[in-house]
């Protein structure tokens, strides 16, 4: 399997997009600071995530949501999440 996934920073409220087959191995990497993006960013919360069987639809995915129009699916998509936990993102 192939994981689209998206963290949000606890310290700047800002989000992370990324893939990977191994979520579990992605995201300790991204806690332990191993992961430039995020290294000073910390801590992060893994707020969603999706599954792919193919690598090139995970891509393909994560391209979109990095872009505008994706940007704003994820505003509908996680406004409870984001809200609720007072990410202040929208």
């Amino acid at each position: 399997m192939y994981y689209v996934y998206i963290l949000i920073s606890l310290l700047d409220r800002k989000l992370y997009i990324g893939s990977t087959p191994d979520l579990k191995a992605r995201i300790d990497k991204h806690e332990k600071g191993f992961v430039k993006a995020t290294r000073n960013r910390l801590p992060i919360k893994l707020i969603y995530y999706e599954a792919y069987t193919s690598k090139i639809d995970a891509m393909k995915r994560e391209k979109y949501l990095k872009g505008g129009k994706g940007h704003d699916e994820l505003k509908v998509l996680l406004e409870n999440t984001l809200l609720k936990n007072k990410y202040i993102y929208l």
